[in-house]
């Protein structure tokens, strides 16, 4: 997928943004949806039985699911994008790259191990645990405020399916606070 500058949208690192958000968002950590540290050791315990090579991607499924449920639950913007509802050509590339993930299992192991220790309190500082963020995008995490409601992070410009965009909504969430999930969105961008 190519962004409207034609730069390509890094899956891998979408994929690393939505595990961090999920991970932080369970009820262990940030208790913003209902599951308690499924991408944690006591998750991996569990679902390794049942998916021995690939127990790390089912517990990830389950927690997306739950996430964006939850998101749209509490803020749900028409015309608009979130970190777990993407355009659908992105969606649909993503799920295309699901099955090479699956292939790459062991390659993504210690991602997933490393997520299974978060404790972070502070999202920024998980992101950046997992060198995902950039300087220039913390400046824009910076100038982000959440709604008057409180229940969104409205992002300072319309989604035009860059990477960095991406990141703005992963980042958007560090504005939310335990028990209290604001939702970064933005309007889709003109094609």
């Amino acid at each position: 997928m190519r962004s409207n500058d034609g730069a390509k949208i890094d899956f891998d690192r979408l994929l690393k943004f939505r595990l961090v958000v999920a991970r932080f968002g369970e009820m262990d950590v940030a208790r913003w949806w209902n599951t308690r540290g499924q991408l944690g050791q006591l998750g991996a315990a569990a679902i390794r039985r049942g998916f021995p090579r690939t127990h790390y991607f089912a517990q990830a499924r389950s927690v997306f699911a739950v996430a964006a449920h939850r998101c749209r639950e509490v803020f749900d913007p028409p015309n608009s994008v979130t970190l777990w509802q993407l355009p659908e050509a992105v969606e649909d590339e993503f799920e295309s790259l699901w099955a090479r993930w699956l292939d790459q299992a062991e390659e993504w192991e210690p991602v997933f191990k490393t997520l299974a220790l978060l404790k972070e309190i502070d999202l920024k500082a998980a992101f950046q645990s997992f060198n995902l963020i950039t300087h220039s995008e913390l400046d824009m995490l910076s100038r982000m405020r959440r709604s008057a409601e409180g229940r969104a992070v409205p992002l300072l410009s319309p989604f035009t399916c860059t990477n960095e965009d991406i990141a703005l909504l992963a980042l958007g969430f560090a504005r939310g606070e335990p028990g209290a999930l604001a939702v970064p969105y933005a309007p889709l961008g003109k094609k």
